[in-house]
């Protein structure tokens, strides 16, 4: 036991007699069933009440996809405000006029919070939960700075097309970046949610559906009723189409962004080789999948 954790291993250990006591009691995760001896259920850090070893292979796949989940819910969110931040402050320096309003930046950021309350239950791919991965700041912060500055250059891209295209007004300037800025967060979020090609990863039902809604919404709101209270008005089509091809060039670049990234990062699983495992359970996970 001391060697696997001197190799920087966590270690879980089964047992249910006397002598499987001081082990229990040692291990990081000590596993004991409901017929053991007393002296080792104490010693235990979890009791299993069913004779069933499936229910440890259940909860490690658990752990993982709401691990896999909590990692997507951090890296969408750092990496959509950072560049948002970057994008704000640079228009703030040089338009002038308010690149948008404060009513504007809180119904942003309201819309593009809705899909993320669906994160938590969305699917996992096999791939993310096959091996065991530990939180690593510095890779969440690498994603940050990666996806922030793409979503900065396409709004400064659309800042460009806006001015000097389209010579758009303030309001309509305000208009078209609210709609391109959360059209943007919502592709962020199909994108980063499956390390393969994201029309291969299927999300939930729940995600994909309100992703779509708050996507549909996006594009109405500057044609609904009480659009003028927000200070929006409607969009010219050939705004709306460059908006489109924006967005698709945008979905374009992340994707390769993504794929360059965990090519590059050891950021799903092993972390240099140093991850750290359960062996008991990891044979047993071995075992059951046989």
């Amino acid at each position: 036991m001391a060697a696997l954790r001197s190799h920087g291993h966590v270690v879980g250990y089964m047992g249910d007699g006397i002598n499987d006591a001081p082990a229990l009691h040692e291990a990081d995760i000590g596993i004991s069933v409901d017929g053991a001896v007393d002296v080792a259920r104490e010693a235990a850090d979890m009791i299993l009440l069913k004779q069933d070893l499936g229910v440890l292979q259940r909860g490690i796949d658990d752990g993982r996809r709401t691990f896999a989940n909590t990692l997507k819910y951090v890296s969408i969110t750092t990496s959509a405000n950072f560049g948002n931040m970057i994008s704000m402050a640079c228009a703030s320096l040089f338009l002038p006029f308010l690149p948008l309003l404060a009513k504007q930046i809180l119904l942003n950021n309201l819309l593009s919070s809705i899909p993320s309350l669906a994160i938590a239950g969305d699917n996992v791919d096999r791939e993310q939960i096959e091996t065991p991965r530990q939180w690593d700041i510095g890779a969440v912060r690498r994603f940050m700075i990666s996806f922030g500055l793409v979503s900065t250059a396409f709004d400064f891209l659309t800042f460009g097309f806006l001015l000097l295209v389209m010579h758009a007004t303030p309001d309509t300037f305000r208009t078209a970046w609210f709609v391109e800025s959360l059209i943007t967060q919502l592709a962020i979020v199909v994108v980063v949610r499956t390390h393969v090609a994201f029309w291969k990863s299927r999300p939930s039902p729940m995600l994909a559906g309100i992703t779509l809604a708050i996507a549909v919404l996006a594009v109405a709101i500057p044609y609904l009723p009480y659009a003028g209270w927000f200070g929006f008005v409607p969009l010219p089509l050939p705004v709306m189409l460059g908006l489109v091809a924006i967005t698709g060039g945008y979905l374009v670049v992340s994707e390769a962004t993504k794929r360059w990234f965990f090519d590059h990062e050891k950021y799903s699983s092993t972390s240099g080789g140093k991850a750290k495992h359960l062996p008991a359970t990891a044979k047993i996970m071995t075992g059951l999948r046989r």
